[in-house]
């Protein structure tokens, strides 16, 4: 009850950034005066940190629904083991190697999450710079770009491109699961060893935990890139065109994929993690 009662703030806050982002854009193109797009980047900037703080809200709702599940899947186990005594003992090698694989999954799956943004911006800069070499008229003012193509690319790309991140996240608790199952079973289940369930026990705890965590340094870090980048626009340390501001647009080039893909994805990750280890319990036994 106290997370929902504040939802509608949260809300608010979500939605104030995308609409102080898109005022922003909408002033540059429209070409208003430098005196208005001062204001409307220093609004960006702040809508830039309630974003990160209602990305932080969505993460702690992650958290309680992967501990919540978690705590199911180890209900679900000691329906279908009764041996099983609830308990992920990270002693255990097996239970400690799953565990590894658990971290490892968060950061090969943001990899790819910010590779596949970095692919598609690529087709996008191709397209553009086709469409200019083609027709001329686009940088004189007399024609208009077909921004069309440049939608379909990105539209495609964002189908396209996390294919394989969440093939990845289906994909390696299940393995590792009867990888483990079938090792456990080969070995005639000796005393003190880990059977593929509680490995899978192992990888989705410390999946969990460094999960969340990541997603909290993306979200945030990809905040602070964006808005020094502002910062440097607005006059500092030598403003825009300075060696400052191009390092910083380098920096938000990371930054953007760091707050608005793979942070907000982990949180998909951590709650999916989660039910796929629940509703495949059995399998792993």
């Amino acid at each position: 009850m106290g997370m929902l009662a504040t939802a509608a703030y949260i809300l608010a806050m979500d939605t104030f950034g995308p609409i102080t982002d898109n005022a922003g854009g909408i002033v540059e193109m429209s070409q208003q005066p430098e005196e208005i797009r001062a204001k409307t980047d220093r609004l960006d900037a702040v809508g830039n940190t309630t974003k990160a703080l209602t990305k932080g809200y969505a993460v702690g709702s992650a958290a309680l629904a992967a501990f919540l599940l978690f705590s199911a899947y180890i209900d679900e186990v000691k329906n279908y083991w009764p041996g099983f005594s609830g308990v992920i003992n990270l002693n255990k090698p097996e239970v400690f190697v799953g565990a590894m694989f658990g971290a490892v999954l968060v950061f090969l799956f943001s990899s790819f999450a910010i590779k596949a943004v970095g692919r598609a911006a690529f087709s996008i800069i191709n397209n553009v710079r086709e469409q200019f070499r083609k027709d001329p008229g686009i940088m004189k003012g007399t024609s208009k770009p077909d921004y069309g193509q440049c939608v379909d690319i990105a539209t495609k790309a964002a189908l396209k491109e996390m294919v394989l991140p969440g093939l990845l996240v289906v994909g390696m608790p299940v393995a590792v699961g009867l990888v483990f199952r079938w090792l456990f079973i080969a070995t005639g289940q000796p005393v003190g060893g880990a059977s593929g369930a509680e490995v899978v026990g192992g990888l989705l705890m410390v999946g969990t935990i460094v999960g969340i965590l990541m997603a909290l340094f993306l979200n945030n870090g990809g905040g602070a890139w964006d808005n020094a980048k502002k910062y440097i626009e607005s006059g500092h340390l030598g403003g825009k065109r300075s060696e400052p501001h191009k390092a910083a647009v380098v920096g938000d080039t990371v930054g953007d994929p760091f707050k608005d893909t793979a942070g907000p994805s982990l949180h998909v990750l951590v709650k999916l993690l989660s039910t796929i280890t629940l509703v495949l319990a059995p399998l792993f036994i």
